[in-house]
């Protein structure tokens, strides 16, 4: 059994920086495929979107939810993720994605729990910026109801959304396969809410009302600076120790395949088949 002691994880921490839809998700699946809950060290992964791209949840239909004429003529790259949820517009955002073991984090009692848990240093993010931060969940009425379903990621509220003024900043999503926790989210730098609702088919009512970006609420983003305050409150939230790191070269290896293989086809992308 690990005691609770054992959650001053040494973690490692990949700085990717800006890539393609393609690479992104890539590496993403790679750091899952090649973790062992035994042996492998968690890992927190940073990077941006560059150029802007369009994620589809793992089970979106693609014909069904975005203009693809659109995407095409403004040759907008559209990836599918390995997260559920819906449509999300990648553009002036620092995302993260994360992998571990469930012994590797402070105790959750649910999957649902774990959520709170491994978001806590989003929540500590923005307060230390100065954002009354909070989420969903604790400031929603009694009876309720949140995790209505909506084509728009951004666009319905969950329980761990994590909300500021009434509006929602970013969004995270998490997996579980092989005892293994993968999670990834998005911290918005610009509201580009408004553009990526043009690849669209039906553009849900009151998203744009509905989010919000670090810009949007005064908070002019460095985006070192910015890495720099979301690493101590990662580490003060989760009683981690980050390390920065590379991808190995197995990592490497199985993204380059992956981004050949299965993120650069439309099989994959468009229609959820794997390769």
């Amino acid at each position: 059994m690990h005691t609770h002691d054992d959650h001053t994880a040494v973690w490692r921490l990949i700085d990717s920086g800006p890539l393609s839809g393609v690479e992104n998700m890539a590496i993403d699946e790679a750091l899952l495929r090649c973790f062992d809950p035994a042996s492998s060290r968690p890992t927190l992964r940073l990077y941006g979107w560059q150029p802007a791209a369009l994620s589809l949840g793992r089970f979106q239909k693609a014909a069904d939810d975005l203009d693809l004429e659109r995407c095409r003529a403004d040759q907008l790259s559209v990836v599918r993720r390995i997260t559920g949820g819906g449509a999300i517009y990648h553009a002036d955002e620092l995302t993260y994605s994360l992998v571990c073991a469930p012994s590797q984090i402070p105790p959750a009692a649910s999957v649902k729990d774990s959520f709170r848990v491994l978001t806590s240093f989003l929540l500590g993010l923005y307060r230390a910026l100065g954002l009354q931060a909070d989420y969903a969940v604790d400031l929603a009425p009694a009876g309720s109801r949140l995790g209505q379903r909506t084509p728009l990621c951004f666009a319905g509220t969950e329980s761990y959304d994590i909300m500021v003024n009434g509006r929602k900043l970013g969004g995270n999503a998490q997996r579980r396969s092989r005892g293994v926790i993968f999670q990834h989210g998005s911290i918005p730098l610009h509201n580009r809410v408004q553009q990526g609702l043009r690849y669209l088919k039906n553009k849900p009512l009151g998203v744009e009302q509905g989010s919000t970006s670090l810009a949007d609420q005064g908070i002019g983003a460095d985006v070192e600076q910015l890495k720099q305050a979301l690493v101590g409150q990662f580490q003060a939230q989760l009683g981690a120790t980050l390390q920065t790191s590379d991808l190995t070269a197995e990592e490497r290896a199985l993204s380059r395949r992956l981004a050949a293989d299965k993120y650069g086809e439309d099989r994959w992308n468009l229609e959820g088949d794997e390769p």
